[in-house]
C-alpha cells in the first residue's frame, strides 16, 4: 500500500511538472496570436495607420461595475506619420438577445465611425447573429453622436437596419456604439 502511494505520489508530481513546462512554453505564442487577432481587427475597423498600435495604447478607468471594480478600456491610437487618423476601443452591449456582444468600433478624431467588427456574440443563428454582415456592419461607417435619434434602429426612430424578427440583437448594437461614440467624446474631447 505504502508502495502504491509513492509512485502515485511521483507520477503527480512529473505530471505537474510537465504541464507547468508545457504552460510556460506555450504562453508566450498563445500571447502573441492574441495580439495578432487584436491589431487585425483594430487594422478592419480604422483607417491605414503605420505606428506600432500597441505602443501608443493606453487604458482608461471608466467606471466602476456591480462588485465596485474598475470598468477599464484600453483606446488603441492609429497614426498616419505620427498624425492620428483614428481610435479603436472594444464595447460591450449586455442586452442582446442571447447575452453580451462585444464590438470593437474605431472613430477619426472627428468622432465619425470609420467601423464595427463583432468580436463575439451568442445570438441566434440566422436571426440576431445578422449583425455579423458586414453590409449591415457598414450602416454605422461616417456617423456620429450628430446623428442623434439616427443612430437607432428604424423601430426606434433611427436609420439603422433591424431584422424581422430580431430587433434585440441590432438594437443592442446600435445602443452601445452610441455609447462608445460618447464615451469617445468624453475621453478624447480634450486632445485626449
Amino acid at each position: 500500500m505504502g508502495r502504491l502511494i509513492i509512485v502515485l505520489t511521483v507520477i503527480c508530481l512529473v505530471a505537474t511538472i510537465a504541464l507547468a513546462r508545457v504552460y510556460d512554453i506555450t504562453k508566450g505564442p498563445i500571447a502573441e496570436q492574441e495580439r495578432l487577432r487584436t491589431v487585425s481587427a483594430i487594422k478592419a475597423v480604422l483607417p491605414a495607420f503605420n505606428n506600432d498600435i500597441d505602443k501608443d495604447a493606453r487604458e482608461v478607468v471608466v467606471g466602476r461595475d456591480k462588485k465596485d471594480r474598475d470598468i477599464k478600456i484600453k483606446f488603441y491610437t492609429g497614426k498616419m506619420d505620427e498624425v492620428p487618423v483614428g481610435v479603436a476601443f472594444q464595447m460591450t452591449a449586455p442586452d442582446g438577445y442571447a447575452g453580451d456582444i462585444s464590438i470593437l468600433m474605431g472613430v477619426t478624431p472627428e468622432g465619425k465611425i470609420t467601423g464595427i467588427e463583432i468580436i463575439s456574440q451568442r445570438e441566434t443563428p440566422g436571426l440576431g447573429n445578422k449583425i455579423l454582415q458586414e453590409v449591415w456592419r457598414g450602416e454605422f461607417k461616417g456617423r456620429s453622436l450628430e446623428d442623434g435619434p439616427k443612430l437607432a434602429v428604424k423601430k426606434d426612430g433611427g436609420e439603422i437596419d433591424q431584422f424581422s424578427g430580431a430587433t434585440i440583437s441590432p438594437r443592442a448594437v446600435a445602443n452601445v456604439v452610441k455609447r462608445g461614440l460618447e464615451m469617445y467624446r468624453k475621453e478624447f474631447s480634450h486632445g485626449g
